[in-house]
């Protein structure tokens, strides 16, 4: 008997079966909630059975889930004894190259990274945080594994796989009299004191399209070639500025906060980079699944901020 359900199933299940709670599993297993819901689903209708009471308060196991649990345990174990045997042989050596925009290094990959070393120890981890079109390079020439980058003008040797839609943001101080608003124009940004990035970044590239017809009120304080140079200097006092909400803290920062930009909602597309045709190692695949998990999250909001539109 074929039963179509797989190991990210069972795990979603021990999860749930831990916590007792969808938002507390979701995060343990680093998906959003919907997506964690729809992985029971899909193992309840592989098996025929319900395995969790839901009610408005708790969750539960059945009397088929308690029969279930202890198998799933011990499938689960087994398999992390056969994997722990061959990954304490293999990955002493282990080698795994990213190649990611700044705004995605500094607060996104963070997050995979400590969750992939808790796995893998001994993998040697090297990110090469660099702009769209050296990470594009990287991956192309070998140097690196795969990258983390935005849509644009790709070779077509280059996979793009989209991961999240995500809006510009205005980025300023919990100080700063724009911090109290629910939104902000393109014409009100620009009569505030702004960092902007010089022309060789594709966030400014991509922004300059997208706002060909909105003129500055007045040129900026400061031009910088990175989004992370540019929150430092918001977080100095100096301006605000335009950033992709990634480039932005997860949770409450306790200087930093950021405001939908609108009229018109500007968005880019970010996704996993590779060259067509090349294999990569086991290392490199568990990274690169983490990294797509990690989309369950940004859906849910603890990393990404809601797409503005017009």
């Amino acid at each position: 008997m074929i039963l179509n359900f797989d190991l990210n199933d069972l795990l979603a299940f021990r999860a749930l079966v831990e916590h007792g709670s969808f938002r507390e599993a979701a995060e343990t297993v680093f998906i959003s909630q919907s997506a964690l819901s729809r992985r029971i689903d899909k193992l309840e209708s592989a098996l025929g059975v319900k395995l969790f009471e839901r009610t408005t308060r708790r969750v539960r196991l059945t009397p088929a889930g308690h029969t279930f649990a202890p198998r799933v345990d011990h499938v689960l174990n087994d398999l992390d004894d056969a994997l722990s045997g061959i990954s304490s042989h293999a990955s002493r050596h282990a080698r795994v190259t990213v190649a990611c925009v700044p705004s995605a290094a500094y607060y996104f990959m963070p997050a995979v990274v400590a969750r992939y070393k808790a796995l893998y120890p001994d993998v040697h981890i090297r990110l090469i945080d660099t702009s769209a079109g050296a990470v594009c390079a990287a991956v192309m020439d070998g140097q690196a594994d795969f990258g983390l980058s935005f849509s644009g003008r790709l070779d077509a040797e280059i996979e793009f796989q989209w991961l999240i839609e995500e809006s510009y943001v205005a980025a300023c101080r919990r100080d700063h009299p724009l911090a109290q608003r629910q939104s902000v124009s393109w014409a009100d940004f620009y009569t505030w004191n702004y960092i902007s990035l010089d022309k060789v970044s594709g966030n400014r590239l991509l922004l300059d399209q997208a706002l060909a017809h909105t003129t500055p009120a007045r040129p900026s304080v400061c031009e910088t070639r990175h989004v992370t140079t540019m929150l430092g200097m918001v977080e100095a006092g100096l301006g605000i500025a335009a950033v992709p909400a990634m480039a932005l803290p997860g949770g409450a920062h306790p200087v930093l906060t950021s405001v939908p930009l609108v009229e018109p909602g500007v968005v880019r597309q970010v996704g996993i980079i590779k060259r067509r045709g090349r294999m990569l190692s086991p290392a490199a695949q568990a990274l690169e699944r983490m990294v797509t998990e990690m989309k369950g999250v940004q859906e849910a909001g603890t990393l990404s901020r809601p797409v503005a539109r017009t």
